[in-house]
């Protein structure tokens, strides 16, 4: 029987290591020899061009990044001021609406006091005294003093209303004055004479009704009454 084949037997190792012999020692002596001056001066050339070229790049980058710190810092900055004024805006509109409301309440409560008060003084100004006789000097005389009595209500109504025609001063003045419907002030803390202004302000009403109904029982009653003279 043949024996198995054996690749070893046909290799020549002789001639396989003569063969690898004269490239292993020049790799040899390449990696043991100097380099030279310019093969020096070729790796120093390279290594600036490089240095530089790192340089370059560490300027662009260095340009990118304040651009981008300038850049987050605008964004800070406008989503700070977007919110701060928003805020700002938000309840000074508020505000104002509030204040425009209140000055246009004032206002119209003024404009009608202002149009009572002219009444007022143009029905005591056409009073006229000298016009009466003996036989209307009483109905004149309760007319007027009822006349009178009216435009004293309207006067000491537009005082409580608005303190510039109390004398205030002007910073008092320039507030908006205080609605009539507001929280009264404690009784105990007013003097005597707060509470008769109080107490004429509560029944001028029912005085100005029984002056009304006596000024028409005089008309009334005095033809009836002439001809007993």
């Amino acid at each position: 029987m043949a024996s198995e084949y054996d690749p070893a037997e046909f290799v020549d190792s002789d001639f396989q290591a003569a063969r690898k012999a004269p490239f292993s020692g020049t790799v040899a002596a390449a990696s043991s020899r100097a380099p030279s001056r310019d093969e020096v001066d070729s790796k120093v050339g390279e290594t600036q061009q490089k240095l530089a070229e790192l340089k370059r790049v560490q300027e662009e980058l260095e340009r990118e990044r304040a651009g981008l710190e300038e850049t987050r810092r605008r964004q800070i900055e406008f989503q700070t001021g977007r919110q701060e004024t928003v805020q700002n805006l938000t309840r000074g509109v508020g505000l104002l609406e509030e204040a425009e409301f209140a000055a246009r309440r004032d206002a119209e409560q003024m404009a009608k006091s202002l149009a009572d008060m002219r009444a007022a003084l143009g029905k005591v100004e056409i009073t006229n005294e000298a016009a009466w006789n003996k036989e209307n000097f009483q109905v004149e005389l309760t007319r007027a003093l009822a006349v009178i009595e009216n435009a004293r209500m309207e006067w000491n109504s537009a005082r409580l209303k608005f303190p510039v025609l109390a004398g205030a001063p002007k910073t008092e003045a320039s507030q908006p004055a205080e609605p009539v419907h507001s929280a009264p002030p404690s009784l105990a803390g007013l003097g005597f004479g707060q509470l008769c202004k109080l107490g004429l302000a509560f029944t001028w009403p029912l005085l100005l009704a029984l002056v009304g109904i006596a000024i028409t029982l005089a008309v009334v009653l005095q033809p009836a009454a002439a001809p007993h003279h």
